[in-house]
């Protein structure tokens, strides 16, 4: 469980020495607390009151880490059941499945297409993770060959699917630099998988029949000393698997059952008979509460909407998604285009961008930090005033690229129109469609 403000100030020195960036050291344990600050950012801690303070802050759900550098991905570190509590961390990980009797050019030909499934959304780059090499054959050889032609000339991670241990030592040996998850461990075979995952540092993935199954796993394996682990309560049926999901996280959340404090892996490849039908599973799992959803195929039919599902979901509610301050370009305007001005709050950035891309009217769009508030929002807050938005108008670039005096400001921030003229003398403010549907119209009319 996650210790108090006051459990962790009786672990710190005290000092009030301030070098943590606050005042106390009672106000550094409040925000350790809540997690807006991080213990190393006290030089006086002991050994022992880092150590304890590690253990009792680490999450009830451990998160695991497949791959590395750059295009490492995480999953697990949840604290909350339900994402209105708190938030959602690590995203669903989505993989796709490569079987070991696949040819090498037509592997390199699909790696080349799932690497082109990159979407910018709200300044993210949204994109599958993983690539999971299925063995089909059990030639362990073909594998290993295949293991690392994806681990030396794709972006993804690797998740290594097979139950024989020749098979997943000859892949780890040539492609286990990208750190691969391994997939699975069972009671049939999990020590001998669980020494490989410990010798070579690897996330293992844990597979029974039932949950009392992988809680008898997951104990055998941590005995052994591997910590990241992975589960897979077995189960193919759509029903029974979804139980399967809400009791894991539920466990070690609400009855703080450290055996199943591990990220979960789910299957849509086997539980649908049609790619249509294992989207919608897909979906169902980046909701409740898979850790990775592995599918048959990555296309853009299938893995754009999961990828805007995800992100939905695994954004912070309390905090706005916004997008980046500065100058956007809409078409190619030059320097007679329109310049316009809004809040940097994602929904209203992509809301009016998509209107002035439908009016066909190049155009300069700037976005102004509100902290993620909408136009009439950001102006009753104080954050859109009139002072503010000419001196950023001054501030960022745009009287460089353009030779007019023009600004257009939202409809509902009309009051601010002449507190703009005093901050842009020679401007001329005019008030734009209160509604952005009303955008294009008023654009072409111009």
């Amino acid at each position: 469980m996650a210790l108090t403000g006051i459990q962790i100030f009786k672990l710190l020195p005290k000092t009030n020495c301030k070098e943590c960036g606050v005042p106390t050291c009672l106000a550094f344990a409040m925000n350790l607390a809540s997690g807006k600050a991080e213990l190393d950012a006290c030089p006086y801690v002991s050994d022992e009151a880092r150590e304890q303070l590690a253990e009792a802050s680490a999450p009830p759900i451990r998160p695991v880490a497949v791959g590395k550098g750059v295009r490492e991905a995480k999953t697990g570190g949840e604290t909350v059941l339900y994402r209105h509590e708190k938030t959602f961390f690590n995203p669903t990980l989505f993989a796709g499945i490569i079987t070991s009797d696949t040819p090498a050019d037509e592997v390199e030909a699909k790696l080349k297409a799932w690497n082109g499934l990159q979407y910018e959304r709200v300044g993210l780059n949204l994109r599958p993770e993983l690539a999971a090499l299925k063995d089909v054959t059990g030639d362990s050889v073909a594998f290993a060959a295949l293991a690392k032609l994806i681990a030396e000339t794709s972006e993804f991670n690797l998740v290594l699917m097979s139950d024989k241990e020749d098979v997943i030592s000859a892949a780890v040996a040539t492609a286990g630099f990208k750190r691969p998850l391994i997939y699975a461990a069972t009671e049939a075979n999990a020590d001998a998988f669980g020494q490989i995952a410990l010798d070579n540092d690897l996330p293992l993935a844990v597979k029974a029949d039932s949950i009392d199954g992988l809680i008898a796993l997951t104990e055998k394996l941590t005995g052994m000393g591997v910590k990241d682990l992975v589960l897979d309560s077995g189960s193919r049926d759509l029903k029974q698997c979804l139980e399967d999901q809400v009791a894991l996280r539920r466990a070690p959340l609400k009855d703080g059952n450290k055996s199943l404090g591990f990220p979960t892996i789910t299957f849509p490849c086997e539980m649908a008979s049609n790619i249509d039908m294992e989207a919608l599973v897909a979906g169902m799992f980046v909701a409740k509460y898979g850790g990775i959803v592995v599918l048959s195929d990555l296309t853009t039919e299938v893995i754009f909407p999961l990828l805007l599902e995800r992100l939905n979901i695994f954004t912070d509610p309390q905090r706005p998604m916004t997008v980046t301050e500065g100058i956007f370009e809409i078409g190619t305007p030059d320097e007679n285009s329109p310049v316009m001005v809004t809040t940097n709050f994602a929904l209203t950035y992509f809301i009016v961008s998509g209107e002035i891309e439908a009016s066909k009217v190049s155009s300069w769009l700037l976005i102004k930090d509100s902290e993620g508030l909408s136009v009439l929002t950001a102006w009753a807050a104080g954050k859109f005033g009139g002072d503010d938005v000419g001196l950023f108008v001054k501030k960022c670039g745009i009287m460089d690229k353009i030779k007019h005096t023009e600004l257009i400001i939202p409809g509902y921030a009309a009051a601010i129109a002449g507190d703009v003229e005093e901050e842009l003398p020679g401007w001329t403010i005019t008030v734009g469609p209160r509604e952005s549907a009303h955008l294009a119209g008023f654009l072409k009319s111009r």
